[in-house]
């Protein structure tokens, strides 16, 4: 499907080349390190680090970086996720060696200057708030918090404001030096430059870096506290609902067959939820599922916004497309199936056509321990799902919900 080497640096860094007829490349250089391995006192650490590697390396200041990388004429950013903190740079394919320049020195050298640390937290605090004052984000925060005991799943990327207030220069700098390590980073390139190139050049840039003992801690695994909630915010015009499942993990089979549910029951401008809910009742605007298979994630969230008068109706609709579905009353035949089938398809090309899907697609198959071609399988796997299969994964999933309801306060 595309032509890639993998190959591992001496040091133990990670890196995918992709050799494609582009113009342009895309760089995704990443570390395994998120929030889902973050301490108790640490909750917002790796984001607020990912934030702080623009602000200053031993050999560039704050304005330099910015600088530099907006000379690349292309597009770079950072983000930090669950189980990794990646940065990314899309532009000419000339560019791709000061890209690696710089993402190395943010990646291998960042200093965390006292003065911008000052200024960033206020930066991290006011994107805190802002997220609060987004009923969307806010209800997945809540119902996040609501349905475990112990997992890091209860917190959000971002952190809370006690501790990001709390981070000291010291901590930040322990934290990043622990685990900002060569063989905990992965690095993607995607570009029209031979594989042998790419490799000469990551290596010049990363080859100093000392591996290290990795200290990532053990995640605590749970399933979701089944029970119903209800939670008040001040001046909102819609209430919002959510369903929490967890599952085990599940075989490649069982996860085919999921995604196909998910896609019949709310992926989908043609969905049960969203015809159920929209188009014969008008309920609501917004309503969609989401499902996340990952190892440590493993859940499936079913979201929509509705007028609070019809918050019973619409969780009477929902009710009735989950229990329709473990009845078996949904047909999931061959036209079902076969147009999965072409979502999937679609959705590959369309990760393989443009050059930054493609290296995110890539460093999250690495970071993750799948194979970076794994759709191939996928679309093997689907050729096998049968009816029953679907209903099977059915009554492993579509149980014991968390369900949250936002409502406006009185």
């Amino acid at each position: 499907m595309f032509d890639s080497k993998l190959s591992t640096l001496p040091n133990g860094l990670n890196l995918v080349s992709i050799k494609k007829d582009t113009q342009v490349f895309s760089l995704h250089a990443g570390v395994k390190i998120g929030s889902i391995y973050e301490e108790e006192d640490g909750k917002g650490i790796c984001h607020l680090i990912e934030h702080m590697l623009f602000k200053g390396t031993t050999n560039r200041s704050n304005e330099v970086i910015n600088k530099e990388l907006e000379e690349l004429g292309g597009e770079y950013n950072a983000y930090t996720d669950l189980e990794c903190t990646v940065c990314s740079v899309t532009a000419l394919s000339e560019e791709l060696e000061k890209s690696l320049e710089i993402v190395s020195d943010m990646l291998l050298n960042s200093s965390f200057p006292e003065e911008e640390l000052k200024k960033e937290k206020g930066v991290v605090l006011a994107e805190i708030r802002t997220s609060k004052d987004d009923v969307e984000d806010y209800s997945f925060k809540r119902i996040n918090e609501l349905s475990y005991l112990n997992s890091p799943l209860k917190y959000d990327t971002l952190g809370t404001e006690k501790h990001v207030k709390s981070f000291t220069r010291k901590k930040l700098m322990d934290f990043y030096k622990n685990h900002y390590i060569p063989n905990d980073m992965y690095v993607s390139i995607v570009s029209p430059y031979d594989h042998d190139f790419v490799y000469k050049l990551v290596e010049k840039y990363f080859k100093n870096a000392a591996a290290k003992e990795s200290i990532i801690k053990k995640v605590n695994v749970e399933t979701n506290i089944p029970g119903i909630h209800t939670s008040y915010k001040n001046d909102i015009e819609q209430s919002t609902i959510i369903y929490l499942f967890t599952f085990p993990k599940l075989t490649k089979e069982e996860e085919m067959a999921l995604k196909i549910l998910n896609h019949k029951l709310g992926d989908s401008g043609n969905s049960m939820l969203f015809r159920n809910l929209r188009e014969e009742r008008g309920l609501a605007y917004d309503v969609y599922t989401n499902l996340d298979t990952t190892d440590y994630v493993r859940s499936l969230y079913i979201y929509t916004a509705v007028a609070e008068e019809n918050i019973k109706e619409s969780i009477k609709v929902i009710d009735k497309c989950l229990e329709d579905i473990n009845e078996a009353r949904i047909s999931f035949d061959d036209a079902t199936i076969n147009l999965m089938k072409k979502v999937l398809k679609t959705g590959i090309v369309f990760t393989l056509e443009d050059p930054t899907d493609l290296s995110n697609y890539v460093i999250h198959q690495m970071i993750d321990g799948e194979s970076i071609q794994g759709f191939l399988d996928d679309m093997k796997k689907i050729e096998e799902i049968k009816e029953e299969d679907i209903y099977k994964i059915a009554h492993t999933v579509l149980s014991n919900p968390t369900i949250h309801i936002l409502k406006t306060s009185r």
